[in-house]
């Protein structure tokens, strides 16, 4: 109960800065999963359209996913410094995979007769991306997003071993402290951003899926 006690007062007498590091996490992922998405799914569009090259773009993510974080971020460190721009392109890399597998999924879902539904009315190959195909796909989008946006915000908490802040920069200063409560100050926010990231975005997959049925 003390502990508790504790907890809270200290995040009372620093929620001004416990409130920059959320703003700057939530900024990171953000950023890089905004990049993602930019990538992803033109990635995930060529992959179902061209079945050739899925098995390559495929396994470059899942490589990319399969890297541990810390290498992850030591590797780019190298070649472009410490800092926030540092963390978003590791966040980046790291939200790939779920945006452009669920983008592929979601458009090698699309039932064949709606397809050739489309071709049949005249539709040219963009006209049927645009206007059936990738709207019916959306739904399997957003899952992915939602895997992403869950293991962004994680993943955004070893930040500061790189330079850049967030919420990561009070769990690692409670390590090196030995100090419960500096950890849990900045464990709690970040937990919750996961919860409310996954159940946000959750929402609007099952909203996407109602307006398709």
């Amino acid at each position: 109960m003390s502990f508790i006690i504790e907890l809270s007062q200290y995040m009372v007498e620093n929620y001004a800065e416990l409130l920059s590091l959320t703003m700057e996490h939530i900024l990171m992922v953000v950023y890089g999963i905004a990049l993602a998405l930019l990538v992803g799914i033109p990635l995930g569009i060529i992959a179902a359209r061209y079945e050739k090259f899925a098995p390559f773009i495929i396994s470059l993510t899942n490589i990319l996913q399969l890297v541990p974080s810390l290498a992850m971020l030591a590797i780019l460190m190298l070649y472009l410094g410490l800092g926030f721009q540092t963390m978003v392109i590791g966040l980046f890399f790291y939200s790939l995979l779920p945006i452009v597998r669920n983008t592929y999924v979601g458009i090698k879902e699309v039932d064949d007769s709606i397809v050739e539904a489309g071709i049949g009315s005249g539709m040219t190959p963009l006209q049927l991306l645009t206007k059936v195909q990738f709207p019916l796909s959306i739904p399997f989008l957003m899952a992915g997003l939602r895997v992403a946006a869950v293991i962004a915000i994680a993943v955004a908490c070893i930040g500061p071993y790189i330079g850049a802040g967030g919420l990561g920069k009070e769990i690692i200063s409670g390590i090196s402290l030995q100090s419960d409560v500096k950890i849990y100050a900045g464990a709690i926010p970040a937990t919750i951003l996961a919860i409310v990231a996954d159940f946000i975005l959750g929402k609007l997959e099952k909203k996407g899926k109602q307006r398709i049925a």
